[in-house]
């Protein structure tokens, strides 16, 4: 069994939005088409953008970002938007803008998320009166 840490907690998170990005699209039940598939010629397909190739991940990696999914169920909505919009790649700035905050708060609250999801994992449980700031100091996480 590993011990938690913020760290770990954020490539599991991103490697999960990586494994949701690459998910197929869902389809519709009961929609098909009647109509032959269209073969092109050569001609046809000159100048023609090629499609992007889809690999589908592993069931090994869809196991674990299912199980990714509820670690933010107990944070606050706004740490849980911080952290999921970060592990898709967005960049802090479109962070901010979408929850009202500035960079440092944002951080703050980010790195607050990771720590409470790394003590909830490795079983610990913190006192709810501490502030963001000493629990950021408890878990070792501000020497990144």
């Amino acid at each position: 069994m590993t011990q938690w840490t913020p760290s770990l907690v954020e490539e599991r998170l991103a490697e999960a939005a990586f494994v949701l990005k690459r998910l197929p699209e869902p389809r519709r039940q009961g929609y098909f088409s009647v109509w032959p598939e269209v073969i092109h010629s050569f001609a046809d397909k000159v100048g023609q953008e090629p499609k992007p190739m889809r690999v589908i991940p592993s069931p090994a990696a869809i196991s674990r970002m299912e199980e990714t999914l509820s670690w933010t169920v107990g944070l606050d909505p706004i740490d849980g938007k911080i952290v999921w919009l970060r592990a898709y790649g967005e960049r802090w700035k479109a962070i901010c803008w979408t929850v009202g905050l500035q960079r440092s708060a944002a951080h703050e609250h980010w790195l607050y998320a990771l720590c409470m999801i790394a003590f909830r994992l490795n079983g610990r449980r913190l006192n709810r009166t501490l502030s963001k700031r000493k629990v950021i100091e408890l878990a070792g996480a501000s020497q990144r």
